[in-house]
């Protein structure tokens, strides 16, 4: 869970931690430790296609798309009230300035159309960023690794985190386009 031990104090960030994270790259920018878990907030630059499964967490999350295209999906609290082709009837595309925004306990995911896309995260309260550090390594430089010969992250490794965090899968991720 969030570390939310003591106040939320002023500060400026320009250096960040920069992470790979299951083929993407995240510079975290605030965490729940620097907000008291009021908020995360990072960077992530992601390659194309990058694509999350359906998922759902107990933290509001929002994204912002500053950079790239990408088409995002967002279902009823229940995905089985979906229509089962949720993937051809939910998508909705998204280019820089715009935002989407996933209560807590909503299915969704997204998938990246153009060659990167550069979003930033938020999650309310703090939490999602747990997920993002339990599964990542220390950027050995500031740009994306190529891609693995293998699973980058074991996948019961995967799905333990899931657990302790609360996050859950409601379906695999979208196909690619």
């Amino acid at each position: 869970m969030p570390q939310t031990a003591g106040t939320a104090e002023p500060r400026v960030v320009s250096d960040s931690e920069q992470l790979w994270f299951l083929g993407t790259l995240g510079r975290m920018k605030l965490d729940g430790r620097h907000t008291a878990g009021r908020f995360a907030l990072w960077e992530g630059v992601l390659p194309h296609g990058a694509a999350p499964p359906l998922h759902s967490h107990p933290q509001d999350e929002t994204f912002y798309v500053l950079e790239g295209e990408l088409t995002a999906w967002l279902l009823e609290a229940e995905p089985e009230a979906a229509a089962a082709d949720w993937v051809r009837t939910h998508g909705r595309r998204c280019s820089p300035g715009s935002v989407v925004f996933a209560p807590g306990g909503s299915p969704h995911t997204f998938r990246v159309e153009s060659d990167t896309a550069r979003l930033l995260f938020l999650s309310t309260p703090a939490g999602i960023e747990e997920y993002v550090r339990a599964l990542a390594e220390p950027a050995a430089w500031p740009w994306l690794q190529p891609p693995p010969d293998g699973p980058r992250v074991p996948a019961d490794r995967i799905a333990a985190v899931e657990q302790e965090l609360g996050l859950v899968r409601h379906g695999p991720p979208p196909p690619p386009s």
